[in-house]
């Protein structure tokens, strides 16, 4: 009898089930996160704040297509986790086909035009005129790679839909080290500046991708998937409609966010290079801040898909307590760190006194952003593996658009905050999906499923 690798949420103790699939998602993220820090700190003691500033700038750029596949593909898990609780099983190959296949268009389709409108859109993002050529040259590259970027997210997201979380997390261990290895080879080695840091993030990320897909394809049987390499080049209509009408709504929810933050940051380029390149680091500290709580919220998405399908709604309330109860004691930790080292965080980017006087500025900002995420952590667990769209499109509307920016300029322009301010309300933002979900909770809609 061979080996299952799907896992199995809606009985067993729901801490420890939450922990151990939670876990391979926190050190995945963790590992990106890191060799996103080696590209940054590469180039920041290699090319200076100029460098720093560049790929701040054109990691913007491919933050906000990678969010839009996100999008899909947390869509995808949903989905798939909701077909394995309810029993479905026989339906999760077609709608993987249908998946794979939709989203390589798109990352044909975005990449394409983003590449053509390299130059404009680093125009609009105020990039600073001493980091222009550097920030498209980032850009460029990270574009032509953009089909292993969602092609990742798309295996990644039915392996944790099936409840199998360790895989992903193997593979991107070892991309990680590849990316650490051509970072130097490619940045210190070859003179190849933020180009060769967009390099050796693009072929990491690709080579994660075609192992990943292969193991799986190898492995199929151990999914419970009857699908040929064939197959995913295949799209039915039914599971196309089922995907878009959730994927775009979470799609516009992490874009929208994303589009905020590109305004945010467009607006905080032009205080300076001091403030763009900080505006690099800042990035990488909201990464962190989100990084146990997207890991915990990614894990009770799928367990609380999965319950919904089986109608085990007393769980769902269970798993949410389980979800904040830890990333709130992250926050905690995060922030006695922030205080007790900051100098020390911050020299690990620059050396750079000017960038570092703006971080210590920035340091209670940090603090809101650690809370910010922790809150709305168990509420997006909730939210996402509903399954529900239209909460999904008002969250993007509220925290993507209307307080974020809103609070931005408030704080930013209204009250001659400048850069701090810009950052104050993208931090107060940030607690917007808490609420949202507190009145979904109540209200009862979420045991609706999507699958129906």
């Amino acid at each position: 009898m061979e080996k299952t690798h799907t896992r199995d949420f809606t009985q067993g103790s729901i801490t420890k089930q939450l922990v151990v699939f939670a876990t391979p998602l926190f050190l995945s993220s963790l590992l990106q996160i890191v060799y996103n820090m080696v590209d940054m700190m590469i180039v920041g003691q290699t090319l200076g704040k100029v460098g720093l500033s560049a790929v701040s700038v054109g990691g913007d750029v491919t933050n906000f297509l990678t969010f839009l596949a996100m999008g899909f593909s947390n869509a995808g898990q949903v989905i798939i986790s909701q077909y394995l609780g309810a029993g479905q099983k026989e339906k999760i190959p077609r709608f993987i086909s249908t998946m794979f296949s939709f989203l390589m268009i798109v990352a044909i389709g975005v990449g394409g035009i983003c590449l053509f409108l390299r130059e404009p859109i680093m125009h609009v993002m105020n990039t600073p005129p001493e980091a222009f050529t550097e920030a498209v040259n980032y850009a460029t590259v990270s574009m032509l790679g953009m089909i292993f970027i969602y092609g990742y997210n798309i295996v990644s997201a039915v392996l944790r839909g099936m409840g199998d979380s360790m895989r992903p997390f193997i593979f991107i261990s070892v991309a990680a080290v590849l990316n650490t290895i051509l970072d130097i080879v490619f940045v210190m080695g070859l003179g190849l500046g933020c180009r060769g840091a967009a390099m050796a993030t693009v072929i990491s990320q690709g080579s994660s991708f075609l192992s990943c897909g292969i193991y799986v394809m190898r492995h199929k049987k151990n999914y419970g998937l009857d699908l040929s390499v064939r197959q995913l080049f295949r799209i039915d209509g039914v599971m196309l409609a089922k995907l878009v009408k959730l994927g775009i709504p979470m799609a516009i929810k992490n874009a929208s966010v994303h589009v905020s933050k590109l305004f945010v940051n467009s607006w905080i380029n032009s205080y300076g290079v001091a403030v763009s390149a900080f505006a690099g680091v800042a990035n990488k500290i909201g990464s962190t801040a989100n990084l146990v709580s997207n890991s915990f919220n990614a894990a009770g998405s799928s367990m609380v898909g999965q319950n919904i399908g089986a109608r085990k709604y007393e769980r769902v309330k269970g798993i949410m307590l389980a979800v904040f109860r830890v990333t709130v004691s992250a926050a905690i930790l995060f922030s006695i760190c922030m205080y007790a080292f900051p100098r020390q965080i911050f020299s690990c980017f620059t050396k750079d006194a000017e960038v570092i006087k703006v971080g210590m500025r920035y340091l209670p900002i940090s603090i809101l952003l650690f809370f910010g995420s922790a809150a709305r952590s168990g509420m997006n667990a909730l939210i996402n593996g509903s399954g529900n769209y239209r909460v999904n499109f008002a969250t993007a509307i509220f925290d993507g658009i209307i307080m974020r920016i809103g609070l931005a300029v408030l704080f930013g322009l209204v009250l001659d905050m400048e850069a701090m301010g810009f950052w104050l309300g993208d931090a107060l933002a940030g607690f917007t999906p808490f609420w949202i979900g507190i009145v979904f909770y109540f209200s009862g809609k979420w045991k609706r499923e999507v699958t129906d």
